[in-house]
């Protein structure tokens, strides 16, 4: 299953900066090991925000909804997730 995923990330200016800094290290961590997986098939940057685009192929819902609440940003993020489907004018 596929899902187009957008992830804004909202990090208190008054977390402290070494907690800030151990889970955006762990948060990276956890992205590659997905992506070298296959399960995090692609990431962009959104241009001028603290923000990405993803693409995930994951076996379910449940295995996305695990993936997400398992990031260590996940407290600080306001996430968009939008099933795909195969469209019929693609090559």
């Amino acid at each position: 299953m596929l899902y187009a995923v957008r992830m804004q990330v909202d990090i208190p200016h008054d977390l402290d900066p070494t907690v800030r800094d151990e889970t955006i290290a762990r948060e990276k961590a956890y992205s590659q090991q997905l992506q070298r997986g296959g399960e995090w098939a692609h990431i962009w940057r959104i241009a001028g925000q603290y923000s990405n685009l993803s693409i995930f192929e994951v076996e379910s819902h449940e295995r996305l909804h695990e993936i997400l609440w398992n990031l260590p940003l996940f407290p600080y993020m306001t996430i968009e997730v939008t099933p795909l489907a195969t469209h019929p004018s693609a090559v």
